[in-house]
């Protein structure tokens, strides 16, 4: 299939931690930090573990606190130093407690301060357009496009970029929000959980090429692949959704860092 789906590589998008029902356990069991020079984001989350190869802070503080990376101000080496960590988590721990856990591990190992405030920033409103949507509400035991329900499936290949997946319009804020164009929120007055299948040309200003998207240049020549989209991602919107993005100001959920260590206390 030369249309290349790919499992999200950032951590809010990975699903299937742990299916157990238990009390609230908030810290890893076990766990090893240490630095390496390899920034691969070469992540898995299964039952009981998390490994974090070659992952910068910024990410995993978007998984800790629940927010995207425009949303959290700190020192610039939280992009250019990466991680390897592993945990095991307490037996019984669910998916749900993954935030609260590295919170955690990034106090202890890396004696992490902070705080969240509000401040007034240019934001991207997701509104609906004047035809209104052009998706349908998900029906949770429907296999939507091939992803099984509570799952995100990302493309990435030369010139196309997109996700599809069964998603409320939040989430669907918070993936168009780590594109690179800017903070996302969600003003649709839509409340239910939608199946949404959206294809685009990324700008390679905002969205450079990653490791995934350059590994499938390299294996398939370009014309072996199928013609990319020709909208960007704000006709895209519009077109395959019925939403569209207007500029606002509004007032931003943000984290900032008030301490943090750049070499982590030893295992």
């Amino acid at each position: 299939m030369n249309t290349c789906l790919a499992s999200a590589i950032a951590l809010w998008a990975i699903s299937g931690f742990a299916a157990q029902n238990a009390a609230d356990q908030t810290k890893f069991e076990v766990a090893s930090v240490k630095r390496t020079d390899q920034c691969i984001l070469d992540n898995s989350i299964g039952p009981g573990t998390v490994v974090l190869k070659g992952d910068p802070l910024r990410p995993i503080l978007m998984e800790a606190f629940r927010v995207t990376k425009d949303q959290i101000v700190g020192p610039s080496w939280l992009d250019e130093d990466c991680f390897e960590i592993f945990g095991k988590a307490p037996d019984g721990a669910t998916r749900d407690q993954l935030p609260a856990m590295l919170q955690a591990l990034l106090a202890e190992r890396f004696k992490l301060a902070a705080h969240k405030e509000d401040r007034p920033r240019p934001v991207y409103a997701l509104v609906v357009d004047k035809n209104g949507p052009k998706f349908k509400e998900s029906d949770s035991s429907s296999n939507f496009l091939g992803v099984h329900a509570g799952q995100t499936m990302f493309r990435a290949g030369p010139g196309t970029a997109g996700f599809k997946g069964s998603m409320t319009m939040a989430s669907l804020a918070r993936h168009l929000s780590g594109r690179g164009y800017g903070e996302v929120q969600d003003f649709t007055g839509l409340k239910g959980k939608y199946d949404i299948d959206l294809s685009w040309a990324p700008d390679r200003t905002f969205e450079p090429l990653g490791q995934f998207a350059r590994a499938v240049e390299a294996a398939h020549p370009t014309a072996d692949l199928p013609p990319a989209p020709a909208a960007d991602l704000f006709t895209a919107i519009r077109e395959s959704l019925g939403l569209r993005l207007e500029q606002r100001k509004e007032p931003v959920e943000t984290l900032v860092i008030d301490h943090i260590e750049r070499v982590p206390t030893e295992n």
